[in-house]
């Protein structure tokens, strides 16, 4: 591995970096690969609770490097076979992804970041799916991201009109949680990233996992889904250690279990 994507450990927060700073992090075939292997490396690590994932220099990534081409690949193999891993380890993993956007997330960048759980802007940020401008059609599932979170018409007016979101628009869409001054972004992120690392981790991941699911199905799944987690989580040792904590008065100290 060459050091495209940094991995550093803080406590139970790991920030993955993406590192391509002269290129303003844009996707390689090695990049995607590498990110697949860092997201996966932090999902397998009991040590980690949380993630912040960000981007090095002036930007969280301006997309696919389009001086790179298709480096062999068809683009449909790009897509399933680059990209979808990445998208797919941070949807399916446990553990709460924060992304951590400066400057811009464009194309697949804006993707990457809007598949994370939570998102956090450098006030001078923006997210831009500029695909109309080159005649093609936004990718890495932004067509699905975006109408869910936004509706039809304005997924469609945001999409073809290629416009700017800049961060303060983002959060009011909804599309981002916060937005700090730019100095303040990897600090802010990581000081988010550790208040989330001290919460119950099952109870995270159930309600990480039920709340994906019950994007798509209906209201019966997702009932039921809800009761088959609580059954399994009631009684457990965090659960026992929060309802003590809570008449004791004190932070709870959850361990996973």
């Amino acid at each position: 591995m060459s050091d495209l994507v940094k991995y550093e450990q803080s406590g139970a927060v790991a920030v993955i970096t993406l590192n391509r700073p002269d290129s303003m992090n844009a996707f390689t075939t090695e990049l995607s690969l590498e990110l697949q292997l860092a997201l996966e490396r932090a999902a397998g690590d009991e040590s980690v609770r949380a993630l912040v994932l960000t981007g090095e220099g002036r930007c969280f990534s301006a997309g696919a490097d389009l001086k790179a081409g298709f480096e062999g690949r068809s683009v449909f193999g790009k897509l399933q076979y680059e990209y979808r891993p990445v998208l797919s380890a941070i949807a399916t993993m446990s553990k709460p992804v924060i992304a951590a956007v400066p400057g811009s997330a464009a194309g697949i960048g804006m993707s990457t970041a809007l598949h994370c759980d939570l998102m956090i802007m450098a006030d001078n940020a923006f997210l831009l799916s500029p695909f109309t401008s080159i005649s093609l059609v936004p990718d890495g599932g932004l067509n699905w991201l975006l109408v869910r979170q936004l509706g039809y018409r304005r997924a469609f007016q945001l999409s073809v009109e290629s416009e700017r979101i800049p961060a303060e628009r983002c959060v009011e869409l909804g599309l981002a949680n916060k937005a700090v001054p730019a100095e303040e972004l990897q600090d802010a992120a990581l000081e988010w990233a550790e208040a989330l690392a001290k919460r119950a981790p099952l109870s995270l991941e159930a309600t990480k996992k039920t709340m994906r699911h019950a994007i798509d199905n209906d209201w019966a799944s997702t009932f039921n889904m809800e009761s088959d987690w609580q059954q399994a989580l009631v009684g457990s040792e965090d659960n026992l250690e929060g309802v003590q904590a809570f008449f004791d008065k004190r932070a709870p100290e959850f361990k996973g279990k």
